[in-house]
């Protein structure tokens, strides 16, 4: 279901609490509402469907993925970009990282553990931030 985006910056900048199978329904209503807004948004985290759980939703060019208690384990190349997040007006400044490994959790949650580079591991950084409770 698709569901409102939350502008409130209190409520975005409270730490995301472990989703479990439980959770299943707010993978499928961040996926829904991912792809409502898609002509401006390329990843959402549950928290901006104000929904307080580490879930996030990436557009990977062929079709959005869920991570679920996605945790980056290494990270290098470090660079400066501004970025823009559909629950903010404006681009802010960000401190990046070219390549990034990620564990997580798939829609189905099952263990996963991928190397992300460029535009896609910075788009999983800005929303792992918002699982941590960081606006850019």
């Amino acid at each position: 279901m698709i569901k409102p985006v939350i502008h409130d910056q209190t409520r975005l900048t409270q730490k995301s609490t472990p989703a479990t199978k439980a959770d299943a329904a707010t993978v499928t209503d961040l996926l829904d509402t991912l792809k409502a807004n898609s002509d401006n948004c390329v990843g959402m985290a549950a928290n901006m469907i104000g929904i307080n759980l580490r879930i996030i939703v990436v557009d990977m060019g062929v079709f959005p993925v869920a991570m679920v208690n996605p945790t980056i384990t290494k990270k290098s190349g470090p660079y400066d970009t501004q970025e823009g997040c559909l629950s903010l007006t404006g681009e802010r400044s960000a401190k990046r990282f070219q390549t990034i490994d990620v564990t997580f959790e798939n829609q189905n949650f099952q263990r996963q553990h991928q190397t992300f580079t460029g535009f896609v591991a910075q788009i999983i950084q800005h929303e792992i931030d918002h699982c941590n409770g960081v606006l850019i």
